[in-house]
């Protein structure tokens, strides 16, 4: 799949709010690329946009979304429904609202199979408990009859994966799947998300806030502000060699347990995406802004053949400015733990 130049506008009664804006990916087969920015940023509105799900009051103004040959972006409902859900499925982030809760969890996985591939009742209920044992589901002959209320939420989530899963998928968005869980349980849905690419060759975006939780899982970031892909590379350029300083601020706020570090949080607030300031949409809240932060927007800067950042501290007459100490420590020390770990 390939993004391009895409932007999404939403009509509300203050105005126009501009949630994406000329947001440009590649998503190669059996790659892992998450998306990462706080609330606001623009992610979930990229994948509403890619499986033709934005709501009334949205619009794609512009760009391509390529996918297989043709252009999502120009799709109507009825072409979309060849397509989503199975070529390419979501994976919710609240399960309990993405659950029917008065519908057995074994008809919601059947009827994924039954409306999607066409199957008979019989086979799709085969299919189903096949999934359900897939995803790390105990006791599925009972489970398959029991409701939503009665899952833990781990296991809900796992029954969210199992629908999506149903019509054997090329491309799977996790949108925030662990927000909703505990961090044991969080590791566990991660861990089976991992098995289950590696099993069926899947491609994923994987959409958070916090880039700790795709620290193992992604091949390749991206790093979104104010509707804008302020950086992107490898998982390695932006854990071990960040250069934006929102990218910069997201790596510090991360908790580390093994120092008596003080909690960072970033200063401000989101932007107003109706009014947005001129220039750079972070350079409010960028102790590291220089003067023409606030008047143009910064183009997307080449720091290698992997890795890109939209900052004019990359301009050649910017001044040279470092990482924050407390995040440049902090590298160095997982650095040194890596290549430990690696002897």
């Amino acid at each position: 799949m390939r993004v391009d130049d895409l932007s999404v506008s939403f009509r509300a009664y203050a105005g126009l709010v501009k949630a994406v804006r000329g947001v440009s990916f590649h998503l190669d087969k059996g790659e892992t690329l998450a998306i990462v920015g706080e609330s606001g940023s623009g992610k979930s509105v990229t994948m509403k946009a890619i499986l033709g799900i934005l709501p009334k009051n949205g619009r794609i103004d512009s760009g391509s979304i390529i996918y297989d040959g043709q252009d999502l972006a120009k799709f109507t409902e009825q072409e979309f429904y060849q397509i989503r859900g199975k070529k390419i499925s979501l994976v919710f982030q609240d399960p309990l609202s993405a659950l029917n809760p008065i519908m057995i969890v074994g008809k919601q996985i059947t009827e994924a199979l039954t409306l999607s591939l066409g199957m008979s009742k019989e086979r799709a209920k085969v299919r189903a408990l096949e999934l359900m044992n897939a995803v790390g589901i105990p006791d599925c002959e009972t489970r398959f009859h029991q409701y939503p209320f009665q899952f833990s939420g781990g296991m809900r989530q796992r029954v969210v994966i199992a629908i999506a899963l149903a019509s054997d998928p090329e491309i799977l968005i996790c949108d925030e799947p662990t927000t909703a869980l505990d961090v044991t349980i969080q590791a566990r849905i991660l861990e089976l998300i991992k098995e289950i690419k590696a099993q069926r060759g899947l491609s994923i975006i994987f959409i958070t806030h916090d880039l700790g939780v795709v620290a193992n899982m992604a091949d390749r970031i991206a790093v979104m502000y104010a509707g804008k892909i302020v950086e992107m590379g490898t998982s390695d350029d932006i854990f071990y060699r960040p250069v934006h300083p929102y990218t910069w601020a997201l790596l510090s706020s991360i908790p580390d347990l093994d120092t008596k570090e003080a909690l960072v949080s970033i200063p401000g607030t989101t932007p107003d995406m109706i009014h947005l300031p001129p220039g750079d949409a972070f350079s409010p809240r960028n102790k590291y802004a220089v003067a023409l932060d606030f008047e143009r927007e910064p183009p997307m800067f080449r720091v290698s053949d992997t890795h890109c950042a939209a900052t004019w501290l990359l301009h050649p007459n910017a001044p040279k400015v470092e990482m924050p100490e407390l995040l440049a420590n902090r590298i160095r020390r997982n650095a040194e733990e890596r290549i430990a770990d690696e002897r």
